[in-house]
């Protein structure tokens, strides 16, 4: 039986199949307001790279740097330093501390930990597996100790929690209690009197990680479930992992989509624009056009000249790609090699309820992940 189209494009980011849906926005609205929603959609990949490299285009509501409910506790003095969610001479004097930092990061040093790691949580439940293993190997490259890696692991999922819009009270609440224990821990490996911007990007990281590498994990077990002929290969061909995983990134990213709110009246990717207008940039469906990637619904490990903007594009793209890649790839191969079948584990997938990230669960075969 055929499936029921995503309602909206939020919705599709937890649909079993939202890439026809996406096609299709691509095709008849690149750029259009959704009435539903009360915002506009970006969804061509002319139009999410001219919101994404707009000056009009903020990370935050020029009104609301801070979400309210977080505003006065540790979680929002983490949020509000973060570079991520800075725009103007805030972002310009912190993102290439931020992107330096990251890049200094040895790949040799990111695959031994990732893989000591993966291999050391490989029993795990899946669900807790996926979230585990970008913490653990994060945290111990920038220096948390052994012993602290489960709490801190506990900490940045409730942290991660809080920020989401659709957070509960309770969540709320639980994240800046586990801010607050980041804040401790990070300015005591850092070696700081209170937090800074190098303590709140520390944990940005970390936070930024959680839920995007769960998904990349996640969703390239499915590629492999649903792809039982790569699945076979990867015994003989170890470099073929890598090219599955970034095909992953962009044939079914873990981050759907972000958001921009419009700081002034203008004009982006030929729509006139007003003050205090939100943009839904719809990541997934600009990988999916056809205008940047051909045969875009083609799962292709071999795609020459591959265009994903999951990561982002212009001033805020996330610097972290090769960091997030080569975790999920230790992950892949540990899972592999503790017996897990992707083929049985795609009898039953359903998606985290999430308005951003794409992360699969899995059941009853397997385990949510």
């Amino acid at each position: 039986m055929a499936l029921t189209q995503p309602s909206d494009p939020v919705a599709a980011v937890t649909h079993p199949d939202p890439y026809p849906y996406y096609a299709g926005l691509v095709v008849e609205r690149p750029f259009d307001r959704d009435a539903g929603l009360g915002l506009w959609v970006a969804a061509g990949a002319a139009a999410v790279t001219a919101v994404l490299t707009s000056e009009l285009a903020r990370v935050r509501p020029t009104a609301e740097p801070v979400p309210r409910a977080l505003v006065g506790s540790p979680a929002g003095e983490i949020f509000r330093q973060l570079v991520r969610m800075n725009d103007g001479a805030a972002h310009l004097r912190l993102k290439p501390g931020v992107s330096a930092k990251v890049a200094m990061l040895d790949p040799g040093r990111i695959a031994e930990q990732a893989g000591a790691w993966a291999r050391h949580l490989a029993d795990d439940r899946l669900a807790d597996f996926a979230f585990r293993l970008p913490t653990y190997t994060i945290a111990a490259l920038v220096g948390v100790p052994a012993d602290a890696l489960a709490p801190t692991a506990v900490w940045v999922g409730d942290f991660v929690g809080c920020l989401a819009p659709t957070a509960t009270p309770e969540q709320i609440e639980r994240g800046k209690a586990a801010a607050g224990e980041l804040t401790r821990l990070f300015c005591t490996l850092l070696r700081r009197d209170e937090l800074d911007a190098t303590v709140a990007n520390t944990i940005g990281y970390l936070s930024q990680a959680y839920e995007a590498t769960a998904g990349l994990i996640g969703n390239t077990l499915v590629a492999l479930g649903r792809h039982p002929e790569l699945r076979a290969r990867l015994a003989a061909e170890t470099p073929l992992l890598r090219a599955v995983v970034r095909e992953v990134v962009r044939h079914d990213p873990p981050v759907q989509n972000t958001r921009r709110f419009i700081a002034g009246d203008g004009v982006v990717a030929g729509q006139a624009l007003r003050e205090g207008e939100t943009v839904l940039v719809v990541l997934a469906a600009a990988n999916r056009d056809a205008a940047v990637n051909s045969n875009p619904d083609r799962f292709d490990p071999q795609r020459r000249e591959r265009q994903a903007y999951t990561f982002g594009v212009g001033a805020h793209a996330c610097p972290g790609e090769m960091l997030a890649t080569m975790i999920a790839e230790a992950g892949i191969v540990a899972l592999l090699a503790a017996g897990v079948e992707p083929e049985r584990l795609v009898e039953r997938v359903t998606y985290r309820p999430s308005a951003n990230t794409r992360v699969p669960l899995f059941g009853p075969v397997g385990e949510a992940s």
